[in-house]
C-alpha cells in the first residue's frame, strides 16, 4: 500500500492510499487545494453524565456542517476545473481527511471549566481526540458492496493503518472505525464514505463487553467471546463463513437485520489481522453487503461498526468484530426507536433472529 500525506488550505491533514503498485495518473497526488477556507475552530468538550457514568461529547459548531447537497456539489468528490472539492486530485483509490467539522480534534480548545454551570457533578474535560473521513472510492455513485475484492482489501488494510496511527495519539483510548449508509440512517453525504473516530474515553458499548467477559470469567472461569464465537459458528443463524471468518445472527439481534462477522483467531483489532484474514475479510464482509443490498428492492440502510480493543486496556481480554445492521424491517417500513429503547434503552425486536438468517442465506447475490 502507498501513502501519501498533503495538506488542505485551513492546513488539515489528507491522505491518499493506493494499491502495491499502482500509479496515480497525476503523479504523487501534489495537486494544491485551491480553496480559501477560514481555520478549523473546534470548541468540543466533553461532559460527565454522572447519574449514567458516561461522557457525552458537546459539538455545538457542527450545526454548519454540509447537508444533503446536490449530488453535482459533492463535497467528496475529486477536484474538477472550476470546482474544487475536500479532495485537490482529480482522481484517487481511497483518501482519508480530517473531518472540516470535527467532533474531537488534537486542536481543540482546552480552555475548558472544570464542571458545567451550576453543576459540579458533571465534570468537563476538552473534546481531544479526532475524527476522520474515509472515502472508500472517487465514484460518487458507487456503494461498498459494489467495489470489488481488491479494493475492499485496500480499506480494510487503510482502516487498520488509520487505526495505528490514531491509537498512538496522547490521550485516544479507543478507535472506531464505522460506516453510515442510507438517509434513513442519517447520512448527510451520498458519496460512499465511512469515518473513523479516536475516542479520549472508552464508550459505553465496550465498557459494558469487558464488563460481561469479566463477570462471566469470575463466575466460571470460562472466556466469553470463545464461547459466543464457537457456539454462533455451527448453529443455526450463520449466514456466511470462510477459513478465517464467520457471520452471523446474534441471538438476541436487537436491530431488524443484523449480523455479526468475527474472525475465528481471536486478535485485538484490525492491525492485528495477517494478510490471509484480510483478503478474507474483504470476501466475506462484501458477500454480507450483498446480502443486505438484495434483500428487498432496494439496498437496506444500514451501520457497520467495528468493535476495536481500547488502546490500552482490556485488549487481552478482546475478540474483534463487526456490528452489521440495519433499522429496516420490512419494504417501506423502518423499525424506530421509540419509547422503550430510545427511554429505557430496553430493545423490542420485530424480528425473529433464525428467520432472518435463513432470509439472509436464501438471497442470490449478483
Amino acid at each position: 500500500m502507498i501513502r501519501t500525506s498533503r495538506r488542505l488550505a485551513d492546513g488539515r491533514e489528507i491522505i491518499y492510499f493506493d494499491a502495491d503498485g499502482s500509479v496515480p495518473e497525476h503523479g504523487a497526488h501534489d495537486v494544491a487545494d485551491t480553496r480559501d477556507l477560514p481555520p478549523v475552530s473546534t470548541r468540543s468538550q466533553l461532559r460527565w453524565d454522572a447519574l449514567l457514568g458516561e461522557w457525552v461529547v458537546v459539538a455545538a459548531h457542527r450545526q454548519t456542517r454540509t447537508f444533503l447537497p446536490p449530488a453535482d456539489q459533492c463535497p467528496l468528490d475529486p477536484s474538477r476545473p472550476g470546482r474544487p472539492t475536500e479532495v485537490p486530485d482529480g482522481d484517487y483509490q481511497v483518501v482519508v481527511f480530517e473531518n472540516r467539522f470535527p467532533s474531537l480534534a488534537t486542536a481543540v480548545d482546552t480552555d475548558v471549566p472544570p464542571t458545567a454551570p451550576g453543576s459540579p457533578l458533571a465534570e468537563l474535560r476538552p473534546g481531544l481526540g479526532r475524527t476522520e473521513v474515509v472515502l472508500f472510492t472517487s465514484d460518487h455513485d458507487q456503494h461498498f458492496a459494489g467495489l470489488g475484492r481488491d479494493r475492499a482489501r485496500l480499506v480494510v488494510d487503510v482502516w487498520a493503518d488509520r487505526t495505528a496511527a490514531l491509537g498512538a495519539i496522547h490521550g485516544v483510548e479507543q478507535v472506531f472505525c464505522f460506516e453510515n449508509s442510507g438517509e434513513e440512517i442519517g447520512v448527510t453525504l451520498s458519496h460512499p464514505h465511512g469515518q473513523i473516530y479516536a475516542y479520549p474515553f472508552l464508550t459505553p458499548r465496550v465498557e459494558r463487553l469487558l464488563a460481561s467477559v469479566r463477570r462471566q470469567r469470575e463466575a466460571t472461569g470460562g472466556d466469553l467471546f470463545a464461547e459466543v464465537v464457537e457456539a454462533e459458528r455451527s448453529g443455526p443463524r450463520v449466514v456466511a463463513a470462510n477459513d478465517s471468518w464467520v457471520a452471523f445472527v446474534p441471538a438476541a439481534a436487537r436491530w431488524p437485520y443484523e449480523v455479526q462477522l468475527f474472525p475465528t483467531r481471536r486478535v485485538p483489532d484490525l492491525p492485528a489481522l495477517d494478510d490471509a484474514e484480510r483478503d478474507d475479510l474483504a470476501a466475506i464482509y462484501l458477500d454480507v453487503l450483498g446480502r443486505f443490498a438484495h434483500r428487498f428492492d432496494t439496498p437496506m440502510p444500514y451501520i457497520a461498526a467495528w468493535n476495536q480493543a481500547p488502546v490500552r486496556t482490556g485488549r487481552e481480554d478482546w475478540w474483534l468484530h463487526l456490528q452489521l445492521f440495519s433499522l429496516r424491517r420490512a419494504p417501506g417500513k423502518l423499525k424506530y426507536l421509540a419509547g422503550s429503547e430510545s427511554g429505557m434503552g430496553a430493545f423490542i425486536t420485530d424480528t425473529n433472529p433464525e428467520d432472518v438468517a435463513e432470509q439472509l442465506r436464501a438471497v442470490e447475490v449478483p
